[in-house]
C-alpha cells in the first residue's frame, strides 16, 4: 500500500513540475523601462475581485466577434489597485480587447454602443511572459509581479501606478506594463 502511495505521490508532482515548466515557470523574466501604448481599446469597467475578470474580457470579445464581425487577437486588463491593500468586492479593473486595424469611421462607430479609448503612449516599466493558457497567467502572476516590484524598489518608482496585461495570442505573450507615476 505505501509503494502505491508513493508512486501516486511521485507521478502528481511529475505532472505538476511538467505543468509548471510547460506554462512558463522556468522562463527568465526581465524588466526594464520603455514606451509603449497606442492601442485602441474596447472595455469593460469592473469593480470587484480580479478573479472573474476573465469572463467580461470573454464578453467584450464575443460582442465584438458576434456583433460586429470583428475578431480580436489581444485581451487585456488594467488593474488599478493593490488586492493586499484593497478589499476584493473594492478592486477596479478595466477589462476587453484591444482592437487593430480600424480606421477612424469604425472607432466612432464602436466608440457609440461601447467603452472604447486610446491607452496612452508612455514609458511603462514592462516585462513578457510566455503565454500558453490560463495556467500562464497564474505562474506570470507570481513570477513577473515580484520583479517588477523589485525593479520599482531598485529605481525609487512610484508603486501606484495601474498595472496592464495584455494578452498576446498570436505572439503566444503576455506583456506586462506598470505606469510610471512622477
Amino acid at each position: 500500500m505505501l509503494k502505491i502511495i508513493l508512486v501516486v505521490v511521485t507521478v502528481l508532482l511529475a505532472i505538476v513540475l511538467i505543468a509548471y515548466i510547460y506554462y512558463g515557470g522556468l522562463s527568465k523574466v526581465t524588466v526594464k523601462e520603455k514606451i509603449q501604448g497606442g492601442e485602441i481599446l474596447v472595455y469593460e469597467e469592473v469593480v470587484g475581485d480580479y478573479a472573474q475578470t476573465g469572463k467580461y474580457t470573454d464578453k467584450v470579445y464575443y460582442e465584438l466577434l458576434n456583433n460586429e464581425g470583428i475578431e480580436t487577437t489581444k485581451g487585456f486588463g488594467i488593474f488599478y489597485d493593490n488586492p493586499q491593500e484593497v478589499e476584493k468586492s473594492k478592486l477596479r479593473s478595466e477589462v476587453g480587447c484591444i482592437v487593430e486595424g480600424l480606421d477612424s469611421v469604425q472607432i466612432a462607430d464602436l466608440a457609440g454602443k461601447y467603452k472604447v479609448r486610446t491607452y496612452p503612449q508612455a514609458n511603462y516599466v514592462t516585462a513578457e511572459f510566455p503565454f500558453k493558457g490560463h495556467m500562464s497567467i497564474m505562474i506570470g502572476l507570481m513570477k513577473v509581479y515580484s520583479q517588477i516590484d523589485k525593479y520599482i524598489k531598485e529605481h525609487g518608482i512610484n508603486d501606484k501606478g495601474a498595472i496592464m496585461e495584455i494578452y498576446d495570442v498570436p505572439n503566444k505573450k503576455i506583456i506586462y506594463r506598470k505606469e510610471i507615476i512622477q
